[in-house]
């Protein structure tokens, strides 16, 4: 027995198209009295549903393929929106499916262009340029207009590579129930934070000696909007504010979830190629495991509190020490800050889990 989950919106029954004859608007089912049908009628369905062709039983009978059953929005009609949990009885947790293990080389791939592109590139080009050349061949305002136009290609890059996955028409990884221009919620964040990124790099590049200090701080900015964020959206689920808009597969007016639930929904399953079928399997784990639902709390405030933390003392040193010092703090330390909270975040999460396995089929047990 298989048991089909396919979205976080209920079903709502499809009204019939309006026609002037009110008995073909009815379908019809087999073995169920139709109002308004005699015996007869009732009778020659029944022979023509026993000697229809498996092709025919499909349109008599919906139920016979489950994966394409009827649904207010087209996008359930694809078959990478379903998701089929063969435990009715949840005698173990919804399994995610989903491993770190299996993409250690592209992990390890995408981070060393990531660090190459926001630590090295920035790091390296400012002091080639400004203590490689004399001011008579390049300028401060040049240096760092230069530096800044290198900085963030990769993530440019995979910006859009990341847009078009979501954007197109057959899209594997798109949100649950979301139309095609929604994208999802951790692509609108990154957006936005480009934005003031770009704002601070252009108004600290725009001065004939641009403040060094000011071109040092966009990392720990973007810190900041994420920790915020986290920590805004959990607090507001503590006091059961509605979800003010649709927060990826989450649609408006529904209970909150734990802050950091859109972004490992959202990053493993466009980033991390675990597609539509990840989102629909992590809400279902969400939904079931009450110690699923505590623990991304606490990751929540720990990332969140962390990030508050890291950006505001790398402000107040990029502020306070020497200003070369300073250019090379404000791009290494939120980097550096997140391996450390990665490399706690991980041995935690695998605990947890663990033990929420062992809690799971003990209290099944014992029922």
């Amino acid at each position: 027995m298989a048991t089909q989950y396919s979205s976080t919106e209920p079903l709502r029954p499809i009204a019939p198209a309006a026609t002037t004859d009110t008995q073909s608007t009815t379908p019809p089912v087999p073995g169920i009295q139709i109002d308004g049908a005699s015996d007869d009628d009732e009778r020659g369905r029944s022979a023509e549903a026993r000697t229809a062709t498996p092709a025919n039983n499909a349109s008599l009978n919906p139920s016979v393929n489950p994966s394409r059953a009827a649904s207010p929005n087209p996008q359930h009609f694809y078959p990478h929106t379903q998701v089929t949990y063969d435990d009715p009885d949840f005698r173990r947790p919804p399994p995610l499916k989903y491993s770190l293990r299996t993409r250690r080389k592209s992990i390890f791939w995408f981070w060393s262009l990531i660090i190459l592109d926001c630590i090295v590139m920035p790091i390296a080009t400012y002091f080639g340029m400004w203590y490689g050349l004399t001011r008579d061949q390049l300028s401060a305002n040049a240096t760092f207009s230069i530096s800044t136009a290198l900085l963030g290609t990769v993530s440019i890059v995979e910006y859009f590579i990341r847009f078009y996955r979501l954007w197109k028409k057959e899209s594997n990884c798109r949100v649950i129930g979301a139309k095609r221009y929604y994208l999802d919620w951790f692509h609108w964040n990154l957006s936005v934070g480009w934005i003031f990124v770009m704002i601070e790099l252009i108004a600290g590049t725009t001065p004939h000696d641009p403040p060094i200090r000011v071109l040092a701080m966009p990392a720990s900015t973007m810190l900041f909007a994420i920790g915020v964020e986290l920590l805004l959206v959990d607090i507001l689920r503590i006091l059961k504010v509605p979800a003010p808009c649709r927060i990826s597969s989450l649609p408006k007016g529904a209970p909150l979830r734990p802050g950091i639930y859109a972004y490992i929904e959202d990053i493993c399953g466009v980033d991390g190629s675990g597609g539509t079928e990840f989102r629909q399997r992590l809400n279902l784990r969400y939904q079931a495991s009450k110690a699923f639902r505590e623990m991304l709390h606490r990751l929540t405030l720990f990332w969140a509190l962390g990030a508050i933390v890291c950006s505001a003392a790398c402000t107040a040193i990029v502020f306070t020490i020497q200003r070369d010092a300073a250019y090379v703090v404000g791009w290494v330390m939120p980097f550096l800050w997140a391996a450390i909270w990665t490399a706690i975040t991980i041995p935690w999460v695998q605990r947890d889990l663990v033990k929420e396995y062992e809690q799971w089929t003990e209290a099944n047990f014992k029922a």
